[in-house]
């Protein structure tokens, strides 16, 4: 098991790993526009995509958003999105190191705290998200979707 970024060339191989996050998702853009978005999201230094490697294929992944802040004395916060594991690879223990990268990359970047949502209500998943070092029930979170 290898944890690192996600390099720029590894587009295809992360989506085809997002396939086991959603069973349905919305339509990606042309694949111009796409891969323009890609170019975009590596160049930015706030933007983390962290893999985990089994036998040179991508199996685990995370994302890490660091926000820049004006209080908190001027820390950043972190935001944890796309938490996702192959299906083949689960229960072992890949996904709790990919989100413990990504803490300790939070941490070096100085943030005061990082977050995650998730819309699972599945105990195991909790537990996952807990025992990964998040904690439930500090603060309620809230979330509002474009009008339809």
């Amino acid at each position: 098991m290898k944890i690192r970024p996600i390099e720029a060339h590894e587009l295809e191989g992360l989506l085809q790993l997002y396939r086991h996050l959603h069973l349905e998702d919305a339509p990606l853009p042309s694949p111009s526009k796409l891969a323009e978005l890609w170019r975009e999201i590596c160049a930015n230094p706030w933007l983390h995509y962290f893999g985990v490697e089994v036998d040179g294929q991508l199996v685990s992944s995370c994302t890490l958003t660091i926000i820049p802040n004006l209080t908190r004395g001027t820390r950043p916060y972190g935001l944890i999105e796309n938490v996702v594991t192959h299906a083949d690879y689960r229960r072992r223990g890949l996904g709790k190191a990919v989100l413990q990268h990504a803490l300790q990359v939070a941490w070096e970047t100085n943030c005061y705290k990082v977050m995650l949502l998730t819309g699972s209500k599945q105990p195991e998943v909790l537990r996952f998200y807990e025992e990964a070092g998040f904690k439930r029930n500090v603060k309620t979170g809230f979330i509002a979707n474009p009008p339809e």
